[in-house]
């Protein structure tokens, strides 16, 4: 026969009990701040000088941010060269979060109620009673608080607590710069601008982009040791829009007339960068006449200017017009007629012409 939990105490002689025995709560021992006025004090202003650490912390982080030079460089003993700019900023923000903390816990340790309490289960109604109960219980935390009398206290917490909130804001308010206009439009591709190969800067003749050849291209003077003098800034930013592929294709397979229209002899160029996240569109599949972006798989038709045919693109690649000068060499017939890379939504409508009013 099954033995059940309940019938272990009369199998053991002893009487069941419905509860285990309170073991009540320790004594309270009152803390210094709660017998001596004057510790209290003393307890209340190391507080206010936590608080007000912090604020000034803040205030001296919007003063650096606007006032050191980003590019300041320093010495730090065991360090080295280091960002002065960055190191201030840190340091600031870091008294500013500490006074914060450490202020909130001397608070609640030294003159907040320490008293512990016990409250029994109760069904889950609210009766008026005992929303009055919850009113005058709060009034009481309010008043040993001594937040009604220590008023300090509430004031260099609140302005600590609201100026910590500028060194999170400000820097991201202040880094989104100015809204973008005409750049989000155009690159430094030009009319007559030779197509130079990537990395080595050698110009590409039409007679050498054969069916199925692929090259990846810049634009003359920003590859190779043409760009050796630019300034590092203005040629990463060159490379990450004015990349360009140019494929050698049949031009009978191509369905597009204005793709054949902006080619030449069968060669088109397109912008590598992808119009989902911008990342390099650069595998070419011969067989299909595919470019695939390797991020996250879109994949553009190149017989039928570049259309999205699988995956999260939503539009198709800009097509460069190409052309060829009295040398035989590739060269742009003009920038880009629409926005290049990642699309956006204040994108204009295909056909921007470069120096159109964006």
């Amino acid at each position: 026969m099954a033995t059940y939990y309940n019938d272990l105490p009369a199998l053991s002689g002893t009487a069941p009990q419905d509860r285990f025995t309170n073991p009540g709560l320790p004594p309270h021992v009152p803390r210094r701040a709660d017998v001596d006025e004057k510790a209290a004090r003393r307890a209340a202003t190391q507080v206010v000088v936590l608080f007000t650490i912090s604020a000034i912390s803040s205030i001296l982080f919007l003063v650096a941010y606007f006032a050191i030079d980003p590019e300041l460089k320093g010495t730090i003993i065991g360090i080295g060269e280091v960002n002065l700019f960055h190191v201030v900023l840190g340091l600031t923000m870091g008294l500013s979060l500490l006074g914060i903390g450490l202020g909130a816990i001397h608070w609640s340790k030294t003159l907040m109620p320490d008293v512990e309490q016990v409250e029994e289960r109760h069904p889950q109604t609210s009766p008026d009673d005992d929303r009055q109960a919850v009113a005058q219980t709060l009034s009481h935390g309010w008043r040993s608080s001594q937040l009604n009398r220590r008023t300090a206290i509430l004031g260099s917490a609140g302005g600590a607590l609201g100026l910590f909130a500028l060194p999170l804001v400000v820097p991201v308010v202040a880094g989104l710069g100015p809204r973008p206009r005409g750049e989000l439009y155009d690159t430094v591709w030009e009319a007559g601008m030779r197509l130079m190969i990537d990395p080595s800067g050698t110009p590409i003749r039409a007679a050498d982009v054969t069916r199925g050849s692929v090259f990846h291209v810049m634009p003359e003077g920003y590859v190779g040791e043409a760009a050796h003098d630019l300034p590092a800034d203005e040629l990463l930013i060159v490379k990450a829009e004015a990349q360009v592929i140019v494929v050698g294709l049949d031009p009978s397979v191509v369905q597009s007339q204005k793709q054949l229209d902006w080619g030449v002899d069968g060669v088109f160029a397109y912008s590598k960068v992808c119009t989902h996240v911008g990342c390099p569109v650069a595998l070419y599949e011969q067989q299909t006449h595919h470019l695939l972006c390797p991020c996250h798989q879109s994949t553009f038709d190149m017989t039928n200017d570049c259309e999205v045919i699988f995956g999260p693109a939503r539009r198709p690649l800009p097509q460069l017009p190409i052309t060829i000068d009295d040398e035989g060499y590739l060269v742009a017939a003009d920038s880009f007629r629409e926005p290049v890379g990642v699309s956006f939504f204040e994108r204009e409508r295909p056909g921007l012409l470069k120096g159109d009013d964006a």
